[in-house]
């Protein structure tokens, strides 16, 4: 590969890492918005987002950028999928943490790898070695431990896994950098996200905006944690395999699982220590092969 192609794809795993970091912190955010009804949240969500994105457009001066994919039809269908998908992806996944099936939720973001990789090679062509192919192997045995505990809500894992495969898949293939297109796509779903956020401050709870200084500090800070990752993954989607950008995605959810020990007290089943060393194990397979792919005279870097 040339020097220039592989630090492109360094910089999107660099990209990667860090919007996995965050989400993995998520959990902590959500803890302390938790009083916020979930659809009410999402809509917030939307609409502080905004400003964030727009924000960073004025900083990188992204206004041609911005432009340009507003006056492209075909791009605007691709960001209209999904924004679609994104929506419903949050939608599903507050509205399980909120109502109590965390270990549901966070199966998702353990299948969702397993759904990148095999979205890259159906769909994108991308081909995985054999080592790439044990990885997977390992990584789905340890994830049916997990699916077999949460068999009866396990249409809300599948439904999260699949909606962000989609979202990612879509923003791989749109023709747009990351910071136009997810402003594109908050611009879609602003009206709606305005429409729930009417509707929630008509209730006789009122808005969640009305509950004070600090309360209104924390719902306003979803504009950052939505946003800045959100950026980082598309721009990583458009940089790396999607095969690899999938297998480094078990770094969110393993944090997730390190914070429900050590910070929400959460037991540990030895089903779930099965499914991370599963899981481990086949992380440490791939990055076996990245490594040998590097050191091989034919992979080397020129």
């Amino acid at each position: 590969m040339t020097a220039p192609f592989a630090s492109h794809r360094n910089a999107g795993l660099f990209m990667a890492l860090s919007a996995y970091a965050v989400w993995g912190v998520m959990p902590l955010y959500l803890r302390l918005v938790h009083w916020v009804p979930p659809y009410e949240f999402i809509a917030w969500r939307v609409l502080f987002t905004l400003p964030v994105c727009l924000a960073f457009v004025v900083l990188f001066r992204q206004f041609p950028a911005l432009k340009a994919g507003l006056t492209n039809p075909k791009l605007l269908r691709l960001l209209a999928l999904s924004a679609l998908l994104v929506g419903i992806n949050w939608t599903i996944y507050i509205a399980a943490v909120q109502s109590g099936h965390v270990l549901a939720s966070s199966l998702g973001y353990y299948i969702n790898p397993l759904a990148n990789v095999f979205a890259g090679t159906l769909f994108l062509g991308e081909r995985l070695s054999q080592r790439q192919w044990l990885a997977v192997t390992l990584a789905a045995l340890g994830v049916s431990l997990l699916a077999w505990d949460a068999r009866e809500m396990l249409w809300i894992s599948l439904s999260l896994a699949v909606t962000f495969c989609g979202y990612g898949l879509v923003r791989k293939l749109a023709p747009v950098e990351s910071l136009p297109g997810l402003t594109i796509e908050t611009l879609i779903l602003l009206v709606p996200a305005a429409l729930v956020a009417w509707h929630f401050a008509g209730l006789p709870a009122g808005s969640a905006m009305d509950h004070g200084l600090g309360n209104a500090a924390l719902v306003s800070v979803s504009g950052l944690m939505t946003g800045i990752p959100l950026l980082l993954f598309a721009a990583a989607a458009r940089r790396m395999d999607y095969s690899a950008l999938g297998m480094t995605q078990f770094i969110s959810p393993t944090i997730v699982f390190v914070l429900g020990v050590t910070v929400f007290g959460e037991a540990l089943k030895p089903s779930q220590l099965a499914c991370f060393g599963f899981i481990w194990a086949a992380i440490a397979v791939f990055v076996w092969d990245i490594a040998a792919r590097r050191g091989s005279p034919a992979q080397a870097p020129a």
